[in-house]
């Protein structure tokens, strides 16, 4: 063990799960009309809770209990075997799966802004605990965890590179938004502007901050990689942020605070995959690139093709992922075949699984709540409170 990598990933550990609570909560919350403020953040606690458990129970052996080419087994259900002796590399076996979990918990978690202010709370539990299970942890496995996509698999000696999770991550909780946005129908209601513009950047910094942990802490390792990791991970968010207010401002005439914060989250989702490979140039440019193109497939998907994906999920995360994973091979860090190769296995497992569980989780509870409990938000209909005294 190595005592210096272990307090970093501690550490990492507490960042990463201070994007979801508060950062992704806020972020999505401020997004919302008032109504449906508190819904926004009971999924984001909900999902932190339950993903926990089931990491604990099932997720973590599916993910890495093995190096079998499609699963991990269940041999570790419930931390079987693991104590505090064991170890992952230089770290305590058991600070890689408390790592681990945060991840499991904002995967699930991203694909709530796809049908916030109209989705069952009962659809929402039952459609993330499966789909972390049958969905993220394989994926999990074949790139992280020795499985088919890694070092020796089946794209030969190179295997697909996804430092941190454009694909593991961004890409399938992109593409499982995308269906759900799709499957569930557009709100009833015209769409209205963001009901507090203030708690979006504040959950937009905190989602800035705790990224740092999110990719320098997949170095696993307290060294120069990581530093550079969280280097070049501040410089894409700070490009992409620039970059979606300049084309905003050239397109619309204003660049609003909104669109800047959107432009940030575009630019760290799209150097996930990639900070462990490039240097601060790359992601420069990865940056620059990342806060044009996600906001014109924002205009494309929302206006041009009118899928109601609420909070862009697909959009920013989705888009974003799947052009860091092609970058990677673009500067030379991966082979084409292994990068592409992964984006099409992933995409097509997760639209299959997406489809699939969301259907049979539909046939138990509703997908999506009535007219009435829509126009009253989601507040009051389903659990029963709200955030602020007047009704807006």
């Amino acid at each position: 063990m190595n005592a210096a990598d272990t307090a970093w990933i501690m550490t990492a550990t507490a960042l990463v799960l201070f994007m979801t609570l508060p950062g992704l909560a806020l972020f999505y919350g401020g997004l919302v009309r008032a109504r449906n403020v508190l819904s926004v953040f009971m999924h984001c606690a909900a999902i932190a809770a339950l993903m926990s458990v089931l990491w604990l129970a099932l997720g973590y052996s599916i993910a890495f209990g093995s190096d079998a080419p499609l699963w991990g087994g269940l041999g570790k259900m419930f931390l079987n075997g693991v104590t505090t002796d064991s170890l992952s590399g230089t770290l305590p076996e058991i600070a890689f799966f408390a790592f681990q979990m945060t991840f499991a918990i904002i995967t699930p978690a991203l694909i709530v802004g796809a049908y916030v202010e109209r989705v069952g709370f009962g659809f929402v539990i039952g459609f993330s605990a499966l789909w972390m299970l049958i969905c993220y942890a394989p994926v999990a496995h074949w790139i992280w965890g020795g499985g088919m996509m890694a070092d020796g698999g089946i794209f030969g000696a190179v295997g697909v590179k996804d430092f941190a999770g454009g694909i593991v991550v961004h890409e399938t909780a992109g593409l499982a938004a995308l269906i759900l946005a799709i499957m569930i129908g557009p709100r009833r209601h015209k769409t209205t502007p963001p009901h507090n513009p203030g708690m979006v950047m504040i959950g937009a910094g905190m989602l800035w901050v705790g990224w740092f942990g999110f990719n320098g802490g997949s170095q696993l390792a307290a060294d120069g990689g990581a530093a550079m990791a969280i280097t070049v991970t501040h410089i894409s968010a700070a490009a992409a942020s620039l970059s979606w207010a300049a084309w905003e401002r050239v397109k619309f005439g204003k660049s609003s605070l909104v669109g800047l914060v959107t432009g940030t989250i575009a630019g760290l989702a799209s150097i996930t995959p990639a900070s462990g490979f490039v240097g601060p140039v790359e992601a420069l440019a990865i940056g620059l690139i990342a806060g044009v193109l996600c906001q014109e497939a924002v205009l494309l998907i929302k206006h041009r093709l009118a899928i109601d994906d609420t909070l862009d999920v697909f959009a920013v995360h989705g888009i974003g992922g799947i052009f860091g994973t092609i970058m990677i091979a673009v500067f030379g860090a991966g082979a084409w075949v292994a990068q592409l190769g992964g984006l099409a296995i992933v995409g097509v497992w997760t639209l299959v699984t997406t489809y699939a569980i969301a259907k049979l989780v539909g046939m138990v509870t509703p997908m999506r709540v009535d007219t009435e409990a829509e126009h009253n938000g989601l507040d009051i209909s389903s659990h029963g409170e709200r955030a602020y005294d007047i009704n807006s």
